[in-house]
């Protein structure tokens, strides 16, 4: 199944790069917390825009984060009233707010915040609250009855008692996404895409029976709803105007009106009435016309996306979890991604996978470098650097994609990382750390350009396949292809020849950086004994573990020790570039052919398990550089200027509120659900 296409941030560019130009009056840096770093990205050119597309940005802003509370609920059943909770103890604590229990409160209520829940946005682990409980129940009971999240008959001590456990009991909604095949991935899972009681087998025959296997143009079943239990048989509640999110629905189709009323053009005009009508209605076929219109939209500045998108946060990847990315054109930086897309149909005819599974003829792959100017739902507090879509293949196959790459975010990440120690703790050697330096920026845009404008873009199914075949290993492997994809051309000669590149050795920065992230430093976000989960995380220790393994002979990669350090050392890069260029055509032939048990075997081989020698040296290592291995951002406020009639003349920027204030602003100003 086409799911995620978002290429996230590899290393949350931990290594220094010189090719960025850094603002020194601009301050990234805003908070940190727990394993969390905080920061802001600023938006270049903002002020050259014309009041139109100010006005659009502002209006598409509010609709992004009117859906707030969408994302929150998907992610968990108490989670709305978990925040109002916290948020209200936070706001009226007179105790001490130096003492141990505050600390470790305010601690969790960041945590909390940052990950639209209860659980980790990463690991998608419980969080584990270091103050007592006893502290939490006094502050509950001190709180003025106004500010209690009560449900309709419900006291403090219900309350209490169903909140308790969830919060300290780890054994309770333990992981908001379980996706260990060996269990029923949906009763383990803790997120709120499904009532109670559902379970995986009873979705999967659900689906089973409406789908059509011959449909050339599929409806993505599931994306928009939440599967529950009536009179003991499995229905779907559809969000929409009249349905599931209703009431938060209605105030982002107010904000796509107002953008509506101000949009560039009629293409634009046009997708955005479609999506309004998709919002009253629920109606996945209308989700589709949108999504055509949209991709096939070149020619305006600003884009946006909004609505039930990525699949990550479903065990089984059907439902969409509620996002928006709010953006306009970098059009300086696109002349690069243009390059690349304008040459898909050469990318694809040359890719070493079988001529079986290539596309004869690629559609509209457009791509473009963007400035992000609002970060909302899913993809806010954390965000990925990339995104293609739309996801159904077969809007990809005959309409075409969009694909961009968030530039400015890139750049924050970059000039956050400067100076921190990772390049000379974590790189073998001079050389390579030089390299890195030189071409690592540079490489690391190409590598999501190609992931994005190309990766997800390539390849076909053959008739009949489901997209939905590989199951819970759609997305891992789905990002490994595209990444492959990627890798595979950074090295290749037509990179130069298009002038993207301008050094035959450039690639083996990413090359480097990718191996190393793969096989160990993306090990600091796990915790000891775990295996690793997250679908990005088990992509790129696939691909890396993989070559490994099958460097045993050639030695293109090994893993060393230097002063008693374990280093990666790349023996030989274009052997390795054929050992990626083996892996991309065996993952494209497991999509093409739906071969689960193929997919299964390499996800359990070489994407799960983790070395746990290893990973308590990298723990170590990293433990002296003080890196937190999360990063994420609070966005900029917009700030509409009036005149006397209450038009608005003009919209600026404000960069100062802090993170703190901003999350209760949204909470103040964008609760649009009941708890």
């Amino acid at each position: 199944m086409k799911k995620c296409l978002m290429a996230m941030v590899l290393t949350q560019m931990l290594t220094m790069n010189v090719n960025a130009v850094e603002d020194k009056n601009f301050n990234y840096h805003v908070d940190n917390f727990a394993d969390i770093e905080v920061l802001r990205y600023e938006v270049p050119e903002f002020s050259d825009l014309s009041l139109n597309q100010k006005k659009m940005l502002y209006y598409l802003s509010q609709a992004a984060q009117s859906g707030r509370d969408i994302t929150w609920d998907q992610n968990g059943r108490y989670n709305l009233k978990i925040r109002h909770l916290l948020e209200n103890i936070y706001k009226n604590f007179s105790g001490d707010k130096n003492s141990k229990d505050f600390k470790a409160f305010e601690k969790y209520l960041k945590q909390v915040w940052f990950g639209n829940g209860i659980h980790h946005h990463y690991s998608s682990d419980k969080f584990t609250p270091e103050f007592s409980e006893e502290f939490f129940t006094t502050q509950v009971r001190a709180l003025p009855a106004e500010s209690l999240p009560l449900s309709n008959g419900e006291t403090v001590d219900s309350l209490l008692s169903t909140l308790t456990p969830v919060i300290f009991n780890p054994e309770v909604m333990a992981k908001r996404v379980f996706q260990d095949g060996t269990k029923d991935v949906i009763v383990n899972s803790a997120g709120n895409l499904y009532g109670e009681g559902v379970t995986q087998a009873e979705v999967e025959a659900y689906f089973d029976k409406i789908k059509n296997p011959g449909d050339p143009t599929p409806i993505s079943y599931g994306l928009n709803s939440r599967m529950v239990k009536e009179d003991g048989k499995v229905v779907e509640q559809h969000y929409h105007l009249n349905g599931l999110y209703g009431p938060a629905i209605a105030k982002i189709i107010y904000w796509l009106d107002m953008a509506k009323g101000v949009a560039e053009n009629e293409a634009q005009r046009n997708y955005i009435t479609k999506l309004i009508d998709y919002y009253i209605t629920g109606d996945l076929r209308l989700f589709d016309e949108y999504s055509i219109l949209w991709a096939e939209d070149t020619k305006s500045d600003v884009d946006f996306v909004n609505g039930f998108i990525e699949s990550y946060g479903d065990p089984l990847g059907m439902t969409g979890t509620w996002e928006s990315y709010v953006n306009f054109k970098n059009k300086k930086a696109s002349h690069r991604t243009e390059t690349i897309s304008g040459n898909a149909q050469w990318f694809e005819d040359n890719s070493p996978v079988d001529s079986r599974f290539k596309k004869p003829k690629v559609k509209g792959v457009s791509a473009k470098v963007i400035t992000a100017a609002m970060l909302a739902g899913d993809a806010f507090p954390s965000t990925a650097i990339g995104i293609n879509l739309p996801n159904a293949n077969w809007i990809r196959a005959a309409h075409g994609s969009k694909s961009v790459t968030l530039e400015n975010i890139t750049e924050a990440y970059d000039m956050a990382s400067h100076g921190n120690g990772f390049n000379e703790e974590f790189v073998i050697d001079a050389p390579t750390r030089k390299n890195m330096e030189d071409y690592l920026y540079i490489t690391d845009m190409l590598h999501t350009d190609l992931h994005e404008c190309l990766g997800h873009a390539s390849g076909q199914l053959l008739p009949g396949v489901d997209p939905d075949a590989l199951k819970e290993n759609g997305s891992a492997l789905e990002e490994a292809r595209a990444d492959l994809f990627a890798l595979y051309y950074l090295a290749d000669p037509k990179l130069l020849e298009l002038g993207v590149l301008d050094n035959p050795d450039a690639y083996k920065a990413e090359y480097y950086k990718y191996m190393l992230n793969g096989l160990m430093t993306q090990l600091n976000r796990i915790e000891p004994g775990k295996d690793i989960e997250e679908a990005h995380m088990r992509n790129r220790q696939l691909i890396a573990a993989w070559v490994l393994d099958h460097s045993k002979k050639s030695k293109a990669v090994e893993l060393v020790k230097k002063n008693g350090k374990t280093y990666v050392k790349i023996n030989n890069y274009p052997e390795m570039r054929r050992l990626l260029g083996e892996l991309l055509a065996e993952i494209q032939r497991i999509k093409s052919e739906g071969d689960y048990e193929a997919g299964n075997k390499l996800i359990q081989k070489y994407a799960v398990k983790v070395d746990q020698k290893l990973h308590k040296e990298v723990l170590n290592r990293f433990s002296k550089l003080n890196i937190p291995p999360y990063r994420g951002f609070i966005n900029p406020v917009y700030v509409p200027q009036y005149d006397e009639q209450g038009e608005i003349i003009d919209i600026t920027l404000d960069f100062s509120e802090n993170y703190v204030d901003q999350m209760l602003r949204l909470s103040r100003d964008f609760s649009t659900l009941p708890y």
